[in-house]
């Protein structure tokens, strides 16, 4: 193809299937009355970003893509700079990094939304690209696209459901003061809230319906954003909830809890409240949010549950026994892909429904592992009680797939299951933020899965984080014993 051909035919970069998408999603911007259209990635964190362009523009990007900036790569969470990007290579030693160039976002027809809460918007996520058509090393949806590559070349296919926890909380300030003004590398106070019901009254329908209207406007919105959206729950803390949704395809479903995340965040906004996807927050009675993932493995022609057991005295098959086993064995250098914040750290308490230590039982929310499902049920699965919230999504399920092929290509033992799981004598996991670092510092699974270029990205990008953190606040314990910080309040309440 000649240079003429336009960007995205010239690099192949869409299938048959994205070519057919991409004439529905304009003729469904015609009938929709949209006359700007977000072109959104997930950064890093796997929080939204976008560009707003015309429709005659995003009509040349379905085409050529679009061209955005690499620094939302290579500044951090509060747009502090990491790398020295105007030095040669980037401060990456990569010449294609040199003075923070430009990168080329292609759009995925098949993520295409009207925003229902933003008349005459349309939302698409896209894939970034270097100008001579190479992946971006750092992009998240690029590292999971690989990993399901892999699997794609077994005839399997991973499948997850999302249970994932967050706070609603009531905006008790309608503007902006000096401490809510943000400084690059250092995160501004977020808006004052106050709890929306009393907490700790678990399922109960009455403090429920105090958050009715928000929760019914929200089922709205997903319900036409195709957010395949199962049960709403009150769960244990002051306007805690709980979302769960009907398990699918691990791209789809990624891409699903990115928009999710940011359509919650903006829906509520706009009625005078804010969600928070923050683990702990620091307020009191505030208890800490998880994000449970459920997932199976398929055969891809078939769609056979290749977890579910042969044996009424079996809990999954033998697959599925190697498949937890990576899980378990590699539970220590994967917990920062499931909890990469400071905060999260504070959630790994004993007996708080959350895991300390790498361990597994049938149907048991105090082990990391949860088995569900037996003979003859095609949802056999394993819940992983990991993560928190605040994780992004891609990277989240990149390193289940790679801890989990270890497993079943290595044949690692299946230790015993853990009744007592806080007890077991088991691999404890990461206690801080610093040590789950540290523990991926030394792994070479995921260095062998993800390159040494992410990693080594990874690894400065985390590290930034600590430090921003223990320069605020040098003697803080950041470990589950210790008390969440002002600094993790004004870092994430309000940015996840």
């Amino acid at each position: 193809m000649t240079s003429n051909t336009p960007f995205i035919e010239r690099h192949g970069l869409w299938t048959d299937d994205q070519v057919r998408l991409a004439v529905q999603v304009q003729r469904r911007i015609e009938a929709d009355g949209i006359n700007l259209v977000r072109l959104a990635w997930a950064d890093p964190h796997g929080a939204s970003r976008a560009k707003s362009v015309s429709v005659p523009v995003f009509n040349d990007a379905l085409q050529s893509g679009y061209n955005i900036n690499v620094a939302t790569s290579t500044l951090d969470a509060a747009g502090g700079r990491i790398f020295a990007s105007f030095t040669e290579g980037g401060g990456m030693g990569l010449a294609e990094m040199t003075g923070s160039p430009n990168l080329i976002i292609v759009p995925d027809p098949a993520t295409f939304r009207s925003l229902p809460w933003a008349p005459g918007v349309g939302w698409i996520l896209c894939d970034q690209y270097f100008e001579d058509g190479r992946p971006f090393h750092f992009a998240p949806r690029q590292l999971l696209r690989h990993q399901l590559r892999r699997l794609e070349e077994q005839q399997k296919s991973l499948i997850v459901g999302l249970e994932v926890e967050w706070y609603l909380a009531r905006l008790e300030e309608d503007r902006l003061f000096d401490p809510n003004i943000a400084e690059p590398g250092i995160r501004a106070a977020p808006l004052a809230t106050s709890p929306m019901e009393p907490g700790f009254s678990y399922h109960s329908e009455t403090t429920f319906d105090v958050m009715q209207p928000v929760i019914s406007e929200l089922v709205d919105i997903y319900g036409k954003l195709n957010l395949p959206l199962r049960s709403f729950e009150n769960e244990w803390g002051p306007g805690q909830l709980e979302c769960t949704f009907n398990a699918g395809d691990a791209m789809k479903v990624a891409d699903d809890y990115v928009l999710f995340r940011t359509a919650t965040r903006q829906i509520c906004r706009r009625l005078g409240f804010l969600a928070s996807f923050m683990c702990r927050p620091r307020i009191k009675g505030h208890y800490s949010s998880g994000w449970h993932l459920h997932q199976s493995l398929v055969d891809s022609a078939s769609g056979e549950n290749l977890f579910m057991p042969e044996t009424e005295d079996a809990f999954l098959s033998p697959f599925g026994h190697g498949y937890m086993a990576g899980l378990l064995q590699h539970a220590v250098p994967s917990t920062i892909f499931a909890v990469p914040t400071v905060n999260g750290y504070r959630r790994f308490r004993p007996n708080s429904l959350a895991p300390d230590r790498a361990t597994w039982a049938r149907d048991h929310r105090g082990t990391m592992i949860r088995v569900l499902g037996g003979l003859g049920d095609p949802a056999t699965r394993l819940e992983n009680r990991l993560g928190e919230p605040a994780a992004n999504p891609y990277l989240y399920f990149a390193s289940q797939i790679v801890a989990g092929l270890d497993g079943v290509e290595k044949s690692i033992a299946l230790w015993e299951g853990d009744p007592n799981p806080y007890t077991a004598d088991r691999p404890k996991l990461p206690a801080s933020l610093e040590d789950a670092l540290d523990a991926l510092k030394q792994d070479d699974l995921y260095r062998g899965a993800f390159g040494d270029l992410f990693l080594d990205y990874y690894v400065a990008l985390k590290q930034a984080e600590i430090t921003r953190f223990r320069n605020d606040n040098p003697d803080a314990d950041a470990t589950a014993e210790g008390e969440t910080t002002e600094w993790e309040q004004n870092e994430y309440f309000d940015f996840f």
